[in-house]
């Protein structure tokens, strides 16, 4: 993901103090809503997902709340805003699983930008201009706040890893089958299937 931070405008300074300085605020991260963006430090980090990116990420999603429906499991959510507690980040992941023992099922649901709970798991399908760097120090923030398993998703190899912890990855490739067991009970979908037919490149 690219880092895109708000200029300063006249509306991101306070009135003039008794001493004749001026405070800059920081601008409402959340004032423009319509793009796909976290909150890095405070501030507003556009996410650049592309088409194929985004099928991959309905296709798991979509069999995901399919299984926890089903299974009366917990909530499979398609790109939420999560405040990873310990971080002070509000993280979208492209999926995203909440066990009904992190939130009962008869809880009432919040009126937030993000959601104060922390997802049994945590996927994250990569873009080509996500940063190695980012995409690791995330998976160690996830696993630190709580989370139990964070898959990345990567289009141009076909491959799934799965990371049970910052240091323990297993790799899956088109030709195995990705299940959520022990996390997601009864959740199992082939590889191959999540990826879409992509046009080669000229």
């Amino acid at each position: 993901m690219n880092a895109i931070a708000a200029p300063m405008s006249p509306d991101n300074i306070s009135p003039p103090r008794a001493n004749g300085t001026v405070a800059r605020l920081l601008p409402d991260p959340y004032a423009d809503g319509d793009r796909l963006f976290e909150v890095i430090r405070g501030k507003r980090v556009e996410k650049n997902t592309g088409l194929v990116q985004s099928i991959i990420a309905s296709r798991l999603g979509l069999k995901l709340s399919e299984c926890c429906r089903e299974n009366q499991l917990g909530y499979g959510m398609i790109q939420t805003m999560f405040a990873i507690p310990g971080s002070g980040n509000n993280r979208k992941p492209d999926v995203a699983f909440v066990s009904y023992q992190k939130w009962a099922k008869d809880r009432p649901t919040p009126e937030v930008n993000a959601w104060a709970v922390v997802p049994d798991l945590i996927v994250e399908v990569i873009s080509p201009s996500d940063k190695a760097f980012d995409v690791m120090e995330k998976v160690h923030e996830y696993f630190a706040g709580g989370v139990r398993e964070v898959w990345q998703i990567y289009s141009n190899l076909g491959q799934v890893l799965i990371f049970t912890s910052p240091s323990s990855i297993r790799v899956l490739t088109r030709a195995d089958d990705l299940t959520g067991d022990p996390i997601v009970p009864g959740f199992h979908v082939r590889v191959a299937d999540l990826f879409p037919l992509v046009e080669p490149r000229t």
